[in-house]
């Protein structure tokens, strides 16, 4: 099976990492995003997993990754810290019981 190779940025447009970290700097304090809500704001809607891989293995320091859970409000990895994760979200306000998000809905943003 051939690799899918993305489709490059019309000329003078910001690479696709640097529009997901400007949607996810984006998340105010006390509120999610999905990894999807993500991506369609980067221009990418179908690219979830491209934004969960940028905020698992290179987003820089200053970018709130806690911010970018699963679909329905599951936590989602966090580069295997979900506990660190869980422990960020709850310093905001967002209740965290177990690995999800109670009143998801009520705490989601969508850029």
């Amino acid at each position: 099976m051939k690799a899918r190779t993305p489709a490059p940025s019309p000329p003078g447009d910001k690479p696709f990492a640097a529009r997901v970290y400007d949607a996810v700097r984006a998340i105010p304090s006390g509120r999610v995003s999905t990894y999807g809500d993500v991506a369609a704001a980067a221009g990418r809607p179908r690219a979830a997993r491209a934004v969960g891989t940028l905020m698992a293995n290179g987003a820089p320091r200053a970018i709130p990754a806690h911010r970018v859970v699963a679909a329905g409000g599951a936590l989602g990895g966090y580069g295997g810290q979900e506990g660190q994760k869980a422990a960020l979200l709850r310093a905001e306000g967002v209740l965290v019981v177990g690995r999800r998000i109670r009143n998801f809905s009520a705490v989601r943003w969508e850029p």
